[in-house]
């Protein structure tokens, strides 16, 4: 086999690869992220921590491909939204502002998580950051859709849930931190 064959088959191995683990994660997501709890407005859901493990584990490109992947099939109808809801009423009604700012963390948090080089604290930081703008992101369309202050949006879909997602965070920056340093070793090791 020439040495150009030999490139393009193990870059086909990688992005095989990696298509493979963005498969994975998306359908993480679309398994973890239904189950929630309705407490008002805006339910306790796990969407925010099947986001945050897929960023730790896939970096802002991979997470951001497999967030979209997830949302397409939310709104084509797969019931993978919360309370195993689909349709693009569901990503355009009060609480979708949320959904489309996953988006923002997958970006944001990812970019920064791959400047601070997967460092735990780092990890953290920008996981916060990111939910700083999926807060921001889900408040307005919150305040809009609802016809509430940005203040009353804050308090109905953010305040009660800090303490939550900051365990979502560090669980998601610990188990996701194993799990790509297990893929990383099988991409080193060619396996």
């Amino acid at each position: 086999m020439s040495e150009t064959n030999m490139e393009i088959g193990t870059k086909a191995r990688i992005d095989i690869r990696q298509m493979a683990v963005i498969a994975l994660m998306t359908a993480v997501t679309c398994v973890i992220a239904p189950i929630s709890l309705p407490i008002g407005p805006v339910p306790i859901s796990l969407g925010s921590f099947a986001i945050y493990l897929s960023v730790c584990v896939l970096g802002w490109r991979n997470s951001t491909i497999s967030c979209l992947i997830y949302l397409l099939l939310g709104i084509v109808g797969v019931p993978v939204f919360t309370g195993w809801q689909a349709g693009p009423a569901k990503v355009f009604g009060p609480t979708g502002g949320y959904m489309l700012g996953y988006l923002l963390v997958t970006i944001a948090a990812g970019i920064l998580m791959e400047r601070f080089h997967y460092k735990l604290w780092g990890d953290i930081i920008a996981l916060i950051l990111g939910t700083v703008l999926l807060y921001g992101a889900g408040s307005l369309w919150l305040a809009y859709q609802a016809h509430m202050t940005f203040v009353e949006a804050l308090w109905a879909g953010v305040i009660l849930f800090i303490p939550g997602d900051l365990i979502k965070m560090a669980v998601a920056v610990l188990v996701g931190s194993q799990i790509r340093r297990q893929l990383n070793r099988m991409n080193a090791g060619n396996l």
